[in-house]
């Protein structure tokens, strides 16, 4: 069973009959849902996931201390801990993994304020440059199984889609990284005679170009390790998975370098015919360097264009 349905089962049959029967004055200001850290959130979770920080719980976030004080903040969490510990054969977890508890009760507030730097989704142009998308990610992602108050709904709704010239200067920075990795110093590494720099290179090129990928979807990258499982489903450019998956795990010799190459200027051209078709580009040139360029000069906001372009990296 998929640990967001596990969420959702325990507490449609637990913890939905704990707060109306004990909190009836709060469960109007409630939210209540699984979001934020692993695999769960994202719909990745398998049989590997199984051991750790894996079993039956949910999040209960709480508004601010004018409408739930800390008295009854504490009764909630004491009512929780309560909660069976065995469901549909899994245990909650007995500890904490690292970096805090992933479920349980929590100030909506706190939760955004971890993932953003800020309590109510308001950010500057400059705060959402900087926030990396693994955060705004979590902050979106899971299910919201009740939220009747419509704080907590109202603030992920304001951080699902990053502002049109931040995206783009995100990735102007990124396509310029790809250009100057894959396409213009992987086969002088090789001509140096510096395997272990150019494998570096070809890491570099595919990491940029899934964030890239990611960007030309308009969806949040997830953290690293989820980043080419989520890639894979995709609307827009899935198919590009394996090529980058071959770029970063062939042989890295001379006789696979020329290979190599032709599979990053593959990639770097199906990149740039959706570049074309977003209208994110006016240059006319395989070279992405130019096409991050044109990239920038589609920023609208003249303080956020004429900043560096790797300001968004």
């Amino acid at each position: 069973m998929k640990g967001l349905e596990l969420a959702k089962r325990y507490y449609e049959e637990f913890g939905r009959p704990m707060i109306r029967e004990k909190f009836p004055e709060l469960e109007p200001y409630l939210a209540v849902g699984l979001a934020g850290s692993g695999s769960e959130c994202l719909g990745f979770d398998d049989e590997v996931s199984l051991d750790h920080d894996f079993g039956p719980g949910f999040c209960i976030w709480l508004p601010g201390e004018d409408i739930i004080d800390r008295k009854a903040e504490f009764e909630l969490e004491r009512a929780y801990a309560s909660l069976p510990s065995e469901f549909e054969g899994f245990s909650r977890p007995k500890l904490a993994p690292v970096g805090g508890p992933r479920n349980g009760v929590r100030r909506m507030d706190d939760f955004f304020s971890e993932k953003t730097g800020r309590p109510d989704g308001e950010l500057s142009m400059e705060e959402w440059l900087a926030i990396p998308m693994q955060s705004l990610c979590e902050a979106v992602n899971g299910e919201v199984f009740s939220d009747p108050y419509g704080r907590f709904t109202a603030i992920r709704e304001k951080l699902r889609n990053m502002p049109r010239d931040v995206r783009l200067k995100r990735m102007a920075g990124h396509l310029l990284l790809m250009a100057q990795s894959g396409q213009y110093n992987y086969l002088r590494c090789m001509d140096h005679g510096e395997g272990g720099a150019a494998q570096l290179v070809a890491f570099e090129f595919a990491k940029n170009a899934v964030t890239v990928i990611f960007l030309l979807n308009g969806r949040y990258e997830p953290f690293y390790k989820w980043a080419f499982r989520a890639l894979r489903e995709l609307p827009l450019l899935a198919e590009l998975e394996p090529v980058l998956t071959g770029i970063i795990s062939s042989p890295n010799d001379l006789g696979n370098a020329y290979e190599k190459s032709e599979s990053i200027e593959a990639a770097c051209a199906e990149i740039i015919k959706a570049l074309r078709a977003q209208g994110l580009t006016d240059a006319d040139s395989g070279d992405l360097e130019k096409h991050a360029y044109s990239v920038n000069d589609h920023i609208e906001d003249p303080g956020l264009r004429n900043m560096h372009i790797l300001s968004g990296v």
